[in-house]
């Protein structure tokens, strides 16, 4: 399953940023081999018997959370999950005292999804368990960007070369664009940038991608649109004056695909605002990813769980 000659060095996943281009492909690699195995009448492998994971998620998710937990069972972990609305945060409880909670009870590997930026790191600084980051803030979401790049590794046969990839829509508030652009660039894609000037985060003149504010002339010659999701929970007031002109002018249709590439891809980390972000048609068109998206997040989580699992713990670092 891994290269005799690699070594997994990391107690924990926090953010792609700590990932050289060999872990990459090394995740990669192990995820389509667990994609397998999810193909299978049983689905079920042994790998992890005996191993504990405990989802903690503080905000909402389906995909997500789901998927972290069907990747665990399939490997045969035990998975328990942890809300904040059933756990002793909503009494006061701290962060720092529910983690030093949680790892009394000798899990091995803790997934946490936090409203709070930095609050996986917060965590995996005072606990000897692994830690996986399912989404911080603003900040990083690190197995999102790896699925993404699994779904796009496939679609175009293992090149990435000369690629460009557009990411459209709320890139203020999306740890899915900040985690992909540094992944995606790692790579070897050419990431592209377009919003509307409000929703643009702050020192956005100093990524390495070009922005773009019209879509027609966004999607020119592009092999892949990443469309996100408008985060209005998220958003301060004022920074969209409308939602149906948002909607006129950065829903992609067919008529701004028929810009791009022939057989350009259309990914989204969902879930989908139809009418809002995507067409309909868009949605459902077979050059839409979404659907693998979801396949290639099991497959993803699946390979991480693995390497934290087997190869990470207290004498690996980060």
């Amino acid at each position: 399953m891994q290269d005799n000659n690699y070594n997994w060095v990391h107690k924990d996943l926090l953010d792609v940023t700590q990932l050289s281009r060999e872990d990459v492909i090394c995740i990669l690699d192990i995820a389509k081999s667990f994609d397998e195995i999810n193909r299978r009448p049983v689905k079920k492998a042994p790998t992890l018997k005996g191993k504990t994971v405990v989802l903690f998620f503080a905000e909402n998710s389906t995909r997500t959370k789901t998927s972290f937990d069907v990747a665990g069972k399939r490997l045969s972990a035990d998975t328990f999950a942890l809300s904040t609305s059933g756990s002793s945060i909503n009494k006061g409880e701290t962060l720092k005292d529910t983690g030093l909670t949680l790892e009394a009870m000798h899990p091995d590997i803790i997934v946490i999804r936090h409203q709070s930026s930095g609050a996986a790191q917060f965590l995996a600084e005072r606990l000897s368990c692994g830690v996986v980051n399912a989404g911080d803030g603003w900040h990083a979401h690190p197995t999102q960007a790896l699925l993404d790049c699994y779904a796009l590794r496939e679609a175009w046969n293992g090149d990435f070369a000369g690629k460009t990839l557009r990411i459209l829509g709320d890139i203020a508030h999306s740890r899915v664009a900040r985690s992909n652009v540094h992944l995606l660039r790692l790579m070897g894609v050419n990431v592209r940038l377009c919003a509307p000037r409000t929703l643009l985060p702050a020192g956005v003149g100093h990524w390495p991608c070009e922005i773009e504010n019209d879509l027609d002339r966004a999607c020119r010659d592009v092999d892949a649109v990443m469309c996100l999701r408008l985060q209005l929970e998220r958003q301060q007031a004022g920074l969209l004056p409308d939602l149906s002109e948002y909607a006129r002018r950065y829903c992609l249709d067919h008529k701004h695909l028929r810009l791009a590439l022939p057989g350009a891809r259309v990914l989204h980390p969902g879930p989908m605002n139809r009418g809002l972000e995507i067409a309909d048609a868009v949605a459902d068109d077979p050059n839409c990813l979404v659907l693998r998206q979801v396949a290639a997040g099991v497959a993803v989580r699946m390979a991480v769980l693995y390497l934290l699992g087997m190869h990470g713990g207290c004498n690996a670092e980060d």
